[in-house]
């Protein structure tokens, strides 16, 4: 197993900045996922801890030894593309197996350390198979395989099941999940995912613009987000623009008609003024009196539809509906909408940063 830190860390594309100064720590065992959309430099910052780009300034260190200048076939990172990356006339067996023989690691050895990686992603049954032969996931099982059966000390994962259908995404999630957890592997992986990162990972790094926005366990990146770019980046959430006043010793928000809330303990001391309160879909139900609405629409997606509801202000809210009826809202039909207090994170209207208290990047 691997610690990484990763300090002071800039990297520049012909002058122009892609990640300016970036420190994290990832913990020996951990799998630990860069999530952030397209552009955001994840995939940046992971090709610069295997070894492929430069670093313009900063240090990267494994277990306390500062490795910048270490060419990344000394790195000892096992390493998992988008694109699976397999030779098509070898079968699974001689794809998986051939680090191993680059390495001039015995053949008795070796035989047996190919077919323990090639079964912890149940692929063993299928060893003799050319890629051309193999589904998308299997291509990706044994692409799998073929990293962990070098005993690394530090998995990489770019993407790697963006190519899948949404099936086998899942399905391939938890085969991930549950090879690195038997391993022991430190895990970096890379993703725009929010759902695939939640499903997996000990601990995320919410990227934008080659800036760490929060780093922190999916549930309480998800509960507790930094800012608000975290809160509309990880799941669905409903924003709206309201006062926060100071009454005596307390703190009121008035969502509207009927729904005036006791934010005093929730949000910092000195905020007041004009703040934006985010308010999950799953927050918000059906209910005798409180914020009233105008049915939008509805989407029925199996479990849960999705409802949506114009408030008097004009503004947008959805709600999840779990009934078992296939449709409950006719457009224009009239709804009163309960919010749960507890649910709601508060974020400063101008800078986006939270004001919850407790909250941090």
């Amino acid at each position: 197993m691997t610690r990484i830190a990763l300090q002071s860390l800039r990297k520049e594309y012909a002058g122009q900045v892609a990640i300016p100064d970036l420190n994290l720590e990832i913990e020996d065992g951990e799998f630990f996922t860069l999530l952030g959309p397209s552009g955001c430099g994840k995939t940046t910052l992971l090709r610069m801890i295997a070894g492929f780009n430069s670093i313009e300034a900063g240090t990267i260190s494994f277990d306390g030894t500062v490795i910048n200048d270490r060419p990344a076939s000394e790195r000892n990172i096992g390493m998992v593309f988008q694109n699976y990356a397999l030779f098509p006339q070898m079968s699974a067996a001689k794809n998986v197996g051939f680090g191993l023989q680059t390495r001039k690691v015995p053949r008795a050895d070796a035989e047996r350390r190919i077919e323990q990686a090639l079964d912890s992603v149940r692929m063993a049954h299928l060893k003799d198979r050319l890629p051309g032969q193999m589904s998308g996931g299997q291509q990706q099982r044994v692409a799998l395989a073929r990293a962990l059966v070098i005993e690394p000390a530090l998995l990489l994962m770019d993407e790697p099941l963006s190519n899948l259908d949404a099936k086998l995404r899942v399905e391939m999630r938890d085969t991930i999940r549950e090879a690195q957890r038997k391993a022991g592997i430190t895990t970096v992986y890379v993703t725009h995912d929010q759902e695939e990162a939640m499903a997996v990972s000990d601990r995320i790094a919410v990227m934008n613009l080659g800036v760490v926005q929060q780093v922190g366990a999916p549930a309480e990146i998800y509960r507790r987000p930094a800012n608000r770019f975290v809160a509309e980046f990880i799941g669905k959430t409903n924003l709206l623009a309201r006062d926060l006043l100071r009454q005596d010793e307390k703190a009121m928000v008035a969502l509207g008609t009927g729904t005036e809330l006791d934010v005093t303990g929730l949000v910092t001391p000195t905020a007041s003024g004009r703040i934006q309160v985010s308010v999950r879909p799953e927050a918000v139900r059906a209910a005798s009196s409180g914020l009233r609405a105008t049915i939008v629409d509805e989407t029925f997606l199996g479990s849960h539809s999705q409802v949506r509801a114009r408030l008097e202000t004009g503004e947008i809210i959805e709600f999840l509906e779990f009934s078992r009826r296939s449709s409950l809202w006719e457009e224009g039909a009239e709804v009163f909408l309960e919010v749960d207090r507890d649910m709601l994170t508060f974020f400063d209207l101008e800078t986006g940063a939270s004001i919850m208290q407790g909250t941090s990047a």
